[in-house]
């Protein structure tokens, strides 16, 4: 089990993460249900570890941030969901 992705709410970014190639900011904060605060401390850890990658831009003259997973949080990811799998009794 990866330690970094065990933590609930980094669980739930990664796991919204892994369904798209990348994802607004806003749309991972809503969908996981956290404050932008709470968001940008578990992306920051996330991040440390390789697992999110963090693009800053602008639509229009908005500013945004997107999230996407690299290589190797998808990797981490479906290693973990394995792990899971296996202490839950589940056949691959």
């Amino acid at each position: 089990m990866d330690e970094v992705i065990h933590a609930p709410v980094r669980f739930s970014i990664v796991a919204t993460l892994a369904a798209a190639e990348k994802a607004e900011f806003a749309f991972v904060r809503d969908t996981v249900e956290v404050s932008d605060s709470v968001l940008s401390r578990q992306v920051a850890t996330l991040e440390k570890a390789g697992y999110v990658a963090v693009t800053k831009g602008y639509v229009g003259k908005r500013p945004r941030t997107w999230l996407a997973l690299t290589t190797d949080g998808r990797t981490a990811f479906a290693a973990h969901c394995r792990a899971l799998r296996a202490i839950a009794g589940a056949d691959d």
